[in-house]
């Protein structure tokens, strides 16, 4: 009888960048409608640069003309699109992530890596033993807190440490440990501390 452990799971390749800088890059994704959740961890380029999913949109493919209600006599959501199969190439679902590490080597470093990811890298969502690999660390939560000026900076921190918590054997130590690093980046401003432990409390 075979000894060999199971497969992990391998990354799924779900975008593709379309627009990158040194602190974020936007992917488009290959299905609509199909963005990774608020939070994720995903990765693109190679080497790996890591991203935190902080925003996603869903809208025409011709930024000069926006979608039209479409679902009057529709049974329900899903009718819409099957009345109506030309939608999914007049809408593209795209999402930003900030960047908040990559791979050097085989070492993982949490700080921003000396370029972004090419536009048309391939964008992957992060497997559970890579997310755990990755967030052994929490030192990319300092990247994250003072990067996202054009996201809820707050609600992408707890989401990520939400996802983050689900790859880890222990996910109240891990949550715990984030509170602790959490508290030194919020001094003096206790309210934003507060609401970010009371969303991501076990």
């Amino acid at each position: 009888m075979s000894t060999n452990p199971p497969p992990q799971p391998s990354s799924t390749r779900i975008a593709e960048v379309i627009e990158a800088r040194s602190g974020e890059f936007t992917a488009e994704c290959y299905q609509l409608h199909q963005a990774p959740p608020l939070g994720s961890l995903v990765k693109a380029g190679s080497p790996d640069v890591f991203g935190v999913v902080c925003d996603t949109v869903t809208e025409s493919v011709d930024p000069g003309r926006r979608p039209l209600a479409r679902g009057q006599d529709a049974a329900d959501e899903a009718d819409v699109y099957l009345q109506n199969p030309q939608l999914s190439k007049l809408l593209r679902t795209t999402f930003r992530a900030l960047v908040v590490g990559h791979r050097e080597g085989e070492t993982l470093r949490h700080y921003l890596p000396p370029q972004p990811p090419h536009v048309h890298s391939f964008v992957y969502l992060c497997p559970p033993d890579e997310v755990r690999a990755f967030t052994q660390s929490l030192d990319f939560l300092s990247i994250l807190m003072f990067s996202a000026e054009r996201a809820p900076v707050d609600e992408v921190v707890a989401a990520c440490l939400r996802q983050a918590a689900q790859a880890h054997p222990d996910r109240k130590l891990f949550l715990v440990g984030a509170g602790k690093t959490l508290a030194p980046l919020l001094r003096g401003e206790l309210a934003r501390l507060n609401t970010i432990l009371t969303r991501i409390r076990p």
